[in-house]
């Protein structure tokens, strides 16, 4: 797929700061063609202005009536949002959704001991605003996955916003200091893990200065959360178990996917493409 970069500044009377050389255009349009490309957003972090980087990938030809969902994807800690290029092509070259892919400042999604200080709350609330001079979105059908620390930030963005219809955090369970507020609004969740996980192991515990909860208590959690049955429907898939909160508040759906030979990095190993179709077909049900 041939890509086209539109970058723009959001700040026209003072500097920004940037950790590329690359040059930036104004762009002064209130409604953009959509079409693959990467921009970046203005976010002021610690007193100071940075360009954060957002690919956005579509179908080459977009169908000028049709209104496509967006599934934004967090990469995880150390990574990149180019990564999710390949990954996800073959949906959005089909029309299946439009991908949104973020970079985390310093390579990583402040979740409170990572090297970023960034507030990415704040940074996905830009990019929603920013999407919205586009046409052809669909802002009925937003959805999230992340893997590792990008699992995490999808997690806390389920929490503390109302963008995502569905999630899906990869690879990552909550954490203790994510928590639950009155503001928090019913999410379909699509957890996933591996249980010979050994930089987030499935039974939780401490890691990376932050304290995991054991995976089915996190799965089991959002579902008492969402008023879903206490007890979930059990699928035995191979030597995999799935497990289905059914029947939550406003018609949402808790799913956890304990894959058992599943590591870190099962997100981009073999299988992994069958693990992505069967991520969106749950996401794409809500």
């Amino acid at each position: 797929m041939k890509y086209f970069i539109l970058s723009f500044i959001l700040c026209l009377t003072f500097s920004c700061k940037d950790d590329n050389s690359s040059q930036y255009n104004i762009v002064s349009e209130n409604s953009y063609t959509l079409e693959s490309k990467s921009i970046d957003i203005l976010q002021n972090i610690e007193g100071q202005n940075y360009l954060r980087n957002v690919i956005i990938q579509t179908p080459n030809n977009i169908e000028e009536e049709r209104a496509y969902p967006i599934v934004f994807a967090f990469h995880g800690r150390g990574g990149n949002n180019i990564s999710w290029i390949n990954k996800l092509n073959f949906f959005t070259i089909t029309g299946e959704f439009i991908g949104v892919y973020p970079q985390g400042f310093l390579e990583s999604w402040n979740l409170g001991t990572e090297p970023s200080k960034a507030d990415d709350i704040e940074f996905v609330n830009l990019i929603i605003d920013e999407l919205q001079n586009y046409d052809n979105l669909d802002f009925e059908r937003v959805y999230a996955i992340g893997t590792s620390n990008g699992a995490g930030m999808v997690n806390k963005l389920a929490l503390e916003t109302n963008h995502f219809k569905a999630i899906s955090p990869v690879v990552s369970q909550l954490i203790e200091s994510l928590q639950f507020s009155e503001t928090t609004q019913p999410t379909s969740v699509f957890q996933i893990n591996g249980a010979a996980d050994t930089t987030v192991p499935i039974e939780g515990g401490l890691r990376m200065g932050h304290d995991f909860l054991d995976a089915y208590d996190s799965a089991s959690l959002w579902a008492s959360e969402f008023n879903c049955n206490d007890s979930p429907v059990i699928i035995y898939l191979g030597d995999d178990t799935l497990y289905v909160f059914e029947s939550c508040d406003e018609d949402k759906e808790i799913q956890y996917l304990r894959i058992e030979n599943g590591e870190h990095n099962l997100h981009w190993g073999p299988g992994s493409q069958q693990l992505f179709h069967q991520i969106w077909n749950f996401l794409k049900r809500f």
